[in-house]
C-alpha cells in the first residue's frame, strides 16, 4: 500500500526512468493511443485530449521527451485514426442491414446536417471527449465528402494538437506546477474518473426513469 502511495505521489519520479527505459518506443506507445481513440471506435474512454496535455506537461517539467517529435506523433497520430475511422464508417454503409437500420427520417436529417455543418462539426468535433470517437465514423456511414472530411479534419486536429500541446507546456513551466506536478496529475486523473462516474451515473438513472414511465 505505501509503495502504491510513493507512485501515485510521485508519478513524475515513476515516469522519467519509464520512458528512459522504453526510448523511442516511448513515442510509439503514445501514437498507438492517440490512435485507438479516433480510430478505433471502441476505445472512445481512452484519454486523448488529456495525454497531449499531459505529456506536454511533463515535458516542460522533465524533458525526457521531445516536443519536436511528440506534436507530429500526436498529429498523425489522431489525423490517421480519423481517416480510419471514416473507412469503416463507410464500409459499413455498405451493409444492407445496416442500411435498412438507418432507413427514415432521422437518416435525412442527419445528411442535411453534415452536408450543412459537415466541415464545422469534423474539424471542431475534434474538441469534444467522447464525440471525436464517433464523428468520423457518422461521417463515412452518411457518404460525406470525404475529401471535405479530410480538409476539416486537418484543421481540426491540427488545432487541437497546437492547443494541447500549447496549453500543456505552459502549464507545465509554472513554478507551481513543477513543485507538485505528481499531485496536480494525480487530482486530474481523480476529477476525470468522477466526473466520468457522474455522468454515467446520470445516464443510467435517466434510462430507467424513461424505462419506467413507459412500462406506467
Amino acid at each position: 500500500m505505501a509503495h502504491i502511495f510513493y507512485i501515485l505521489t510521485h508519478i513524475a519520479e515513476t515516469l522519467i526512468p519509464m520512458f528512459q527505459w522504453l526510448g523511442p518506443w516511448s513515442y510509439a506507445i503514445l501514437f498507438a493511443l492517440v490512435f485507438m481513440e479516433t480510430g478505433l471506435v471502441v476505445f472512445p474512454w481512452l484519454p486523448g485530449g488529456s495525454l497531449v496535455f499531459l505529456t506536454s506537461s511533463f515535458i516542460a517539467v522533465k524533458p525526457i521527451l521531445k516536443m519536436e517529435i511528440v506534436i507530429p506523433v500526436f498529429f498523425f497520430a489522431a489525423f490517421i485514426g480519423d481517416s480510419v475511422n471514416y473507412y469503416i464508417g463507410h464500409r459499413l454503409s455498405h451493409w444492407r442491414w445496416l442500411k435498412h437500420q438507418l432507413e427514415g427520417p432521422r437518416m435525412v436529417e442527419a445528411g442535411r446536417f453534415l452536408n450543412r455543418y459537415g466541415f464545422w462539426a469534423v474539424a471542431f468535433g475534434r474538441f469534444v471527449p467522447f464525440i471525436r470517437s464517433f464523428i468520423p465514423l457518422i461521417s463515412g456511414i452518411m457518404g460525406y465528402s470525404f475529401h471535405h472530411f479530410t480538409i476539416a479534419n486537418i484543421v481540426g486536429v491540427a488545432s487541437w494538437v497546437a492547443l494541447g500541446c500549447g496549453c500543456g507546456y505552459f502549464f507545465g513551466t509554472i513554478p507551481f506546477v513543477r513543485q507538485h506536478f505528481s499531485l496536480l496529475i494525480l487530482a486530474f486523473v481523480l476529477i476525470g474518473l468522477a466526473v466520468a462516474g457522474l455522468t454515467f451515473l446520470i445516464k443510467t438513472i435517466r434510462q430507467r426513469i424513461i424505462k419506467r414511465n413507459r412500462m406506467l
